[in-house]
């Protein structure tokens, strides 16, 4: 399984940028895909998962601005970020956590530079 993501850059604050990530090989059909970051100097937090049932989940720092959602027939999954703040600003990573047969399978795309700048 490879994750390839894309989409960061650079924005002022008050911007948007959308984050994609294009899951490949043998996806498993319970499955949640997902978006994380890690800022310089601090742990890497979730930023929003969604499930293969489209549950989103979002951390309290981004709800109401970044939207998470999925096309599963491209094993695909967006992180739509709206009003952008400095503190957005990391290396955002995306990530696959699959389920079959009492197993779980995590994987991670290589990260995607964010920078809002003030």
């Amino acid at each position: 399984v490879q994750l390839q993501a894309s989409g960061g850059g650079l924005v002022q604050a008050g911007g948007s940028l959308r984050l994609s990530c294009a899951a490949s090989g043998s996806i498993f059909s319970v499955n949640v895909m997902g978006w994380y970051r890690q800022a310089a100097g601090k742990q890497r937090e979730l930023v929003a998962t969604i499930d293969s049932s489209d549950n989103p989940v979002y951390a309290d720092s981004v709800k109401g601005r970044f939207t998470i959602f999925r096309d599963n027939g491209k094993n695909t999954v967006y992180l739509q970020m709206n009003s952008l703040k400095p503190e957005d600003t990391a290396v955002y990573y995306c990530n696959l956590l699959m389920f079959r047969l009492g197993q779980r399978y995590n994987y991670w795309g290589q990260g995607t530079q964010v920078t809002v700048s003030s």
